[in-house]
């Protein structure tokens, strides 16, 4: 059988004096949690605003890409590249060679912000006019 005394010592664990040792530091750690969020803070706005930025770089190199494709595509067959035109992001300059039986089309566009200058390029083989059998 249990003595009272074994039963004190049981519970004071749980009681007031284990309460106060909980708090580890006291009165000086009030507010720590909130120091370290402000520190962190800017660190998490910087890889936010990068992923951001990685993501609209990526948009306009794929825009420059399509657009490549669609003026080769467009010239070989002797149209006029306008949808071309519309795909590029707004600013590119599209360049197209003729040499031979090909189509060479570059497609050059500069990233303001980040001074990046992004560029693709297509070739495509020039098309025989349908009726001339």
């Amino acid at each position: 059988m249990r003595s009272d005394r074994d039963r004190g010592a049981h519970r004071a664990p749980f009681g007031r004096a284990a309460r106060h040792r909980r708090r580890a530091g006291g009165p000086r750690d009030r507010g720590s949690a909130a120091v370290e969020f402000a520190a962190a803070l800017p660190a998490v706005a910087l890889l936010l605003l990068a992923g951001l930025a990685a993501l609209v770089v990526a948009t306009a190199q794929v825009r420059c890409a399509d657009a490549a494709g669609l003026a080769a595509r467009a010239a070989a067959r002797g149209e006029p590249d306008a949808a071309a035109s519309e795909t590029a992001p707004a600013g590119a300059t599209i360049s197209v060679q003729r040499d031979g039986d090909l189509v060479r089309v570059t497609v050059r566009y500069r990233f303001g912000p980040l001074g990046l200058e992004l560029q693709e390029r297509a070739v495509a083989q020039f098309e025989p006019e349908e009726g001339l059998s």
